[in-house]
């Protein structure tokens, strides 16, 4: 557990943390673990926790009037995930986050958030980098999203997220994508055959 959650810390911060920093911060969150296709957050109801995956995969996903879900984030080992709208503004939560395979993860929830931003400086700029950060990369997505064909999407989703091509469904990467998933099927066909 912690030494995953420490390399994810430090390499984000470039530079090691101190035990004491590190325990302080460890001491915030605590461990659960969820079966496949458990609900961490759901949609109109609060979202209590930011999770850090250890084990497994999750996604998060709004459901549109028809009723059809739009994958917005995959998390896997490694990763954060949580409804920030909710979290922060202690508003109802927008999206539903739901496990793909069993997961054990830790939970800090918004109390502990505070007491570890403000007891340590390090944790307070690590969570606003990995804030500016998924800020930044949602940014590039709605461009990419606006302004590239669905094939550019992908190539560039599957380089830059190769182990989430190997365990997150297809048709939750064509939904993600913004695309069908009959379309992605046949361009990784293409892709196939190319190569």
């Amino acid at each position: 557990m912690q030494s995953l959650l420490r390399q994810h810390i430090e390499k984000t911060l470039d530079h090691p943390l101190t035990d004491t920093v590190f325990d302080a911060f460890t001491d915030c969150v605590f461990p659960k673990s969820f079966d496949k296709k458990a609900l961490l957050a759901e949609e109109g109801l609060f979202c209590k926790y930011i999770y850090f995956i250890e084990q497994g995969a999750c996604y998060s996903y709004i459901v549109d009037k028809k009723g059809d879900k739009h994958a917005m984030q995959f998390a896997l080992e490694g990763y954060w995930i949580s409804d920030l709208y909710s979290f922060f503004s202690d508003r109802k939560g927008i999206y539903t986050i739901e496990t793909l395979e069993p997961a054990r993860v830790l939970l800090l929830n918004r109390q502990s958030f505070r007491k570890a931003c403000d007891l340590c400086p390090e944790i307070d700029r690590f969570f606003r980098l990995l804030i500016q950060n998924a800020f930044v990369a949602l940014q590039y997505r709605l461009a990419k999203t606006n302004s590239e064909d669905a094939e550019s999407r992908y190539m560039e989703f599957s380089q830059q997220f190769p182990s989430f091509t190997q365990r997150i469904p297809q048709y939750l990467i064509a939904s993600y994508l913004g695309i069908k998933p009959q379309s992605l099927s046949r361009i990784r066909k293409e892709i196939a055959f190319k190569k």
